[in-house]
């Protein structure tokens, strides 16, 4: 799980942060659905708060996550959710080996962000048709371009919903947990 940021900011992400504490309720949900089939939820909080073109801190925070689960399941599948920033930086490190699919929600997405290693993954972009930091038409122009290279790729709009992702919650919860667990294995799957 992958929380929001900024465009540059090399402020220390904390806990008590907006970005991150929207992330809780989501994690808890997840972890609530997928529990019975054995899945693990992992909520990054990354060093900063920024994205920091070029060096890409949040980038970074991620694929060092993405080590750590791998070597201590080194058998995990693992799919990546991620709000805003970090839907970006999900959607970004989806190269990874183990990586299945990314549920992309109000993302922040240019124009030119990357599609080809999204080939084999499973994608689900969210966005809410209030949201006025990041664009819904971008969301749903990446899924366009996106399918290009992968055939599981579904956008879904929110309608009223803005980038907090508060109204309508229940639906974005739903989205995510249905996604996450299509793409989870069962214990039976795993043996």
């Amino acid at each position: 799980m992958l929380h929001g940021g900024k465009i540059a900011s090399h402020e220390p992400a904390r806990g008590h942060h907006l970005a991150y504490l929207r992330m809780v309720p989501v994690a808890r949900g997840i972890h609530r659905a997928g529990a019975p089939a054995g899945a693990a939820v992992w909520l990054l909080r990354n060093r900063y708060r920024g994205w920091n073109e070029p060096v890409l801190d949040a980038v970074a925070d991620a694929r060092w996550a993405l080590e750590e689960i791998s070597t201590r399941h080194p058998r995990a599948q693992i799919v990546l959710v991620g709000h805003s920033m970090g839907g970006r930086v999900a959607l970004r490190v989806a190269d990874a080996e183990r990586v299945t699919g990314v549920c992309a929600l109000a993302p922040w997405i240019e124009d030119d962000e990357p599609i080809e290693h999204l080939a084999d993954r499973s994608v689900l972009i969210v966005h809410g048709t209030a949201d006025r930091m990041t664009s819904p038409t971008a969301s749903a122009a990446f899924a366009r371009r996106a399918c290009a290279v992968t055939p599981a790729v579904r956008n879904e709009v929110v309608a009223g919903s803005g980038h907090a992702m508060l109204r309508r919650r229940g639906r974005w919860d739903q989205l995510v947990q249905r996604f996450v667990g299509s793409l989870v294995p069962d214990r039976e799957e795993r043996r």
